[in-house]
């Protein structure tokens, strides 16, 4: 009954959001309201239309734009204040949501039939190094999910400065482990850092935040295939069928600590030191590379995935120790 309520909930706010902004099916219409102007005449989205005034956010999704506006409704920030022991918006510490908020906006007008699955920016800043975080969407049969928590419900509310997405939860902070955990191509990689038998609990590392338990952390992340490739180099069948010592210390081989290396930041023959031991990272016009000690190279074919905690790299070797 109260799974019947919430999904009722949801459609109802989606519903107001949606007849609150003028051409929202037909781009010839004329638009009246800014972004901040329609969720804030939007109900159920009273919480959201406080928090962005509370953070000053209103005056930016007032301005020219363009941007794109995910937005939680009122339930979704209910369920964030619950789950993080506050009582009210107003607990949250100011600097904190308004962080959070700016992870909920992207640069641009995106429209819903545009998204694909990958990597994008949003507006927030990591607390590594300032730069932007990544966003992760995933779309599959025209369902678009983001960071794998939030799932847009109603699309396309177009405002004067931009548009509108009304989604069904708040769209979480990334750390590293949002990124492993959310992306299919990382399914492989996840299973290995989350196996029953391993001695370290690397997601509880992984999951720290920036100043804290060795973060910032680098990442190199190998994709699904090359965790397919790596079982046929050593003759086995499955994941289970690698030892956990051997496990634990391929998996340290991927991760550096207290330091966040861009790729801008890799040079010819620069050393790096993982928690398992030592890379040597290599540049040339395709890209950069890592060779471990075993003399086998791994390309980086994805670089900078922007956590709060950290950068990951997608790599298409699995880094063997020696």
């Amino acid at each position: 009954m109260l799974k019947n309520i919430k999904i009722l909930s949801v459609l109802l706010a989606s519903i107001f959001l949606f007849s609150c902004s003028k051409g929202t099916t037909d781009d010839d219409l004329p638009q009246e309201k800014t972004i901040f102007e329609t969720i804030s005449t939007s109900m159920g989205y009273s919480y959201l239309s406080y928090a962005l005034q509370k953070t000053e956010l209103d005056v930016v999704l007032s301005g020219a734009g363009p941007y794109t506006l995910f937005a939680p409704d009122n339930d979704a920030i209910i369920l964030f204040l619950m789950e993080n022991g506050y009582s009210s918006v107003e607990e949250v510490p100011t600097d904190l949501l308004r962080q959070l908020l700016l992870n909920h906006v992207m640069a641009g007008q995106k429209e819903y039939r545009n998204f694909v699955t990958g990597y994008f920016q949003t507006q927030a800043n990591s607390a590594v190094n300032d730069l932007p975080l990544s966003l992760y969407i995933n779309q599959v049969s025209m369902r678009v999910r983001l960071n794998g928590t939030a799932r847009i419900v109603q699309g396309n509310v177009r405002a004067t400065n931009g548009i509108i997405h009304a989604v069904d939860n708040i769209i979480p902070i990334p750390t590293m482990v949002t990124f492993v955990v959310s992306d299919p191509a990382l399914y492989n990689l996840a299973l290995a850092l989350t196996r029953s038998d391993l001695t370290v609990d690397y997601i509880e590392i992984l999951s720290a935040e920036n100043g804290n338990a060795h973060a910032p952390f680098t990442v190199f992340a190998p994709t699904n295939q090359a965790f397919v490739n790596v079982l046929s180099e050593l003759e086995l069948s499955y994941l289970i069928d690698i030892d956990e010592p051997t496990l634990k210390a391929t998996l340290d081989h991927h991760v550096l600590v207290d330091s966040s290396v861009l790729s801008a930041d890799l040079t010819d023959n620069l050393t790096l030191s993982t928690l398992g031991g030592e890379l040597t990272a290599n540049v040339s016009d395709d890209g950069a590379s890592l060779t471990d000690g075993n003399a086998r190279t791994a390309n980086i074919t994805l670089p900078d995935i922007q956590a709060n905690n950290g950068v990951m790299h997608f790599i298409d070797k699995v880094i063997l120790p020696y």
